[in-house]
């Protein structure tokens, strides 16, 4: 099995709700289990200010599943919850982002990983490094280092 770091993210209708609604979609994926997850990390937007501050959460899966195949699952359930897709880094029901998939780097059309943008996100950074602070990435610096 394979330990994948997922960040979930919401800002809207109830963002901490959303978070935990996403989770508890994420624990019924087929061979999939959550092996460890963050606190709720209250934070505020990234691209556009006018809009609602956002719940983070990252959490930690062992699964069989391909990198491809889980964020298939990870789409799905965005999809079933509401996410539309409108504005880059606007207000959204809930992002279900994999940052790292064991330790393979991918880069296809739909899925790079690690996450390109993961090291400069302190709404992804603080909270991986609680579930995983030894947790070395490809280019040796150590989570907690960033």
């Amino acid at each position: 099995m394979t330990i994948a770091y997922v960040a979930l993210g919401s800002n809207l209708n109830d963002p901490r709700k959303q978070v935990i609604t996403a989770l508890r979609f994420i624990r019924d994926i087929a061979n999939t289990i959550v092996i460890a997850e963050s606190s709720l990390h209250q934070t505020v937007p990234m691209g556009p200010q006018d809009q609602p501050d956002y719940i983070n959460q990252v959490i930690a899966v062992k699964t069989q599943l391909t990198a491809h195949e889980l964020l298939f699952a990870l789409q799905t359930i965005e999809n079933k919850m509401g996410r539309v897709r409108t504005i880059r880094w606007g207000a959204r029901i809930i992002d279900c982002d994999i940052l790292l998939f064991g330790d393979e780097v991918i880069h296809t059309e739909n899925l790079i990983i690690p996450h390109p943008e993961m090291t400069k996100r302190p709404f992804v950074l603080d909270p991986l490094a609680e579930i995983a602070p030894h947790l070395v990435l490809k280019s040796e610096t150590r989570i907690t280092d960033n």
